[in-house]
């Protein structure tokens, strides 16, 4: 049976008059429970207070598909605290190991406060640190799946041009083949020197070409007269080098001073040999724009996490801006429309450059998913006296009056379970307070404008 001296050991009680002790073991029961038995369970009403006597027990519950386990030892006062607004136990209580508990109504918590006040000080204070831990865990869980979706996003990303250059090394090992014999074929030929530099200048000037890529009807128009030309000129079987040369926008009054310098097999060769070569040049384009891309999206993601650089520095806001909108190109290309206004002279923000861009994801996944992830995303700057102003809006349906208040409190959202913890626009501003700046948003069908206010940088001013 508990006594005094055992409550006494308990943080929370320790020094607390005699009298006091008394009472409150007067109001609390002493619940005996074995191993694996449930003394709270999620989903019951949040009906009462547990002070831990002996042994281990866990707290254990699901929240968007993940398992949170929290230990609770001797000593610990757990369960609704006063002043809690919680009305339903989110987690089960359970006993790992044999042990005993005080449990304490809910309903006498009115007088706890009265008759002893400094319990119920101390009992808001591990309230406060059972908020903070809760919001520690969420905000981590949300750092996860929002890293969870770039990484996502960027694999995707680095993924397509990845394929495309290893495609084109590929094919570039069988047109090696082609082009190797058909100059294996010309050279056993004696041209003349007219005749050589002939084909070497069609060859040239048809792969320096820098034409855009013909559209399906004219690709179609231009294999068949490529076709009616080597018919013409005795070569029946070039339908395949016909459509190779027509995707390349090759038009047929190109190769008619082939055929005029050439006999038929001497002109075939020559014409095998160029193809390949368009072919190479192509292929080489291919890899060389594949490659590309990947060394801007690497260097993309290092500018994005400030990888290599100092943490705190003057951060240039329309480069940071345009850091973001390159990580988070997968979510814009299917549909949504970026329009751009910024300062035409660098605004410079002292900064966490990495917590910035952190700030500029959330805005900007917020107005996509509110747009359905089809429409106009608005991204500006502009300088208000000692400040930078960077808005965030889009055409999206808007955000209600009725919601619009609330949008910025921890755990608020609109969306679905699962698909989203509320902790965003939370994180959102406390990065922008941590720097000393400011965010309001406006909002009617059409037209929603997140402002983020930050104080320039004195190099800036």
């Amino acid at each position: 049976m508990a006594d005094q001296a055992e409550l006494l050991r308990v943080p929370a009680f320790a020094d607390l008059p005699a009298d006091q002790i008394a009472w409150f073991l007067s109001q609390a029961q002493e619940v005996h429970l074995a191993a694996g038995e449930v003394y709270a369970r999620q989903g019951d009403p949040a009906d009462s207070m547990f002070v831990i006597l002996d042994g281990q027990f866990q707290w254990r519950g699901e929240f968007g598909g993940e398992t949170i386990v929290l230990s609770s030892k001797v000593g610990d006062v757990t369960g609704v605290l006063p002043f809690s607004r919680m009305k339903q136990f989110t987690v089960t209580g359970r006993a790992v190991t044999t042990g005993r508990i005080l449990k304490f109504p809910a309903s006498r918590f009115p007088e706890l406060v009265q008759k002893m006040p400094e319990l119920a000080t101390r009992l808001v204070g591990l309230m406060s640190d059972r908020i903070r831990e809760a919001t520690r865990i969420e905000q981590q869980r949300d750092r996860l799946a929002s890293l969870g979706k770039l990484s996502a996003g960027l694999a995707h990303e680095l993924n397509n041009p990845a394929s495309a250059a290893k495609r084109a090394s590929s094919q570039l090992r069988t047109i090696l083949k082609r082009i190797k014999d058909a100059s294996h074929d010309l050279g056993k030929r004696e041209l003349t020197p007219a005749q050589k530099s002939e084909i070497e200048k069609l060859e040239a000037s048809l792969i320096q070409r820098d034409d855009p890529p013909p559209d399906a009807l004219t690709i179609n128009d231009l294999e068949d007269q490529l076709d009616s030309l080597f018919r013409s000129h005795g070569q029946s079987d070039l339908w395949q080098l016909a459509a190779d040369l027509a995707r390349k926008n090759v038009k047929p009054e190109l190769l008619e001073s082939l055929f005029a310098a050439l006999d038929q097999e001497t002109a075939r060769a020559a014409l095998l040999r160029i193809a390949a070569s368009l072919e190479i040049a192509s292929l080489l384009n291919e890899i060389e724009s594949s490659t590309s891309r990947i060394s801007d999206l690497v260097r993309a993601i290092k500018e994005y996490t400030y990888m290599d650089q100092a943490p705190l520095q003057n951060v240039d806001i329309a480069k940071s801006l345009e850091t973001t909108l390159t990580i988070m190109n997968h979510k814009l290309k299917h549909g949504v429309l970026v329009q751009r206004d910024y300062h035409r002279v660098p605004l410079l923000v002292n900064s966490f450059g990495s917590e910035l861009n952190q700030v500029w994801t959330n805005l900007i996944d917020n107005a996509i998913d509110a747009m359905g992830g089809k429409g106009e995303l608005r991204v500006r700057t502009y300088r208000d006296d000692t400040c930078v102003v960077v808005e965030i809006g889009d055409n999206g349906p808007g955000i209600s009056p009725e919601i619009r208040s609330h949008i910025f409190e921890p755990f608020f959202t609109t969306k679905g379970v699962g698909e989203g913890t509320g902790l965003g626009l939370d994180t959102v501003q406390r990065i922008v307070r941590k720097h000393r700046g400011s965010i309001d948003v406006s909002s009617k069908p059409g037209d929603t404008r997140f402002q983020v206010l930050l104080p320039l940088a004195e190099a800036a001013l």
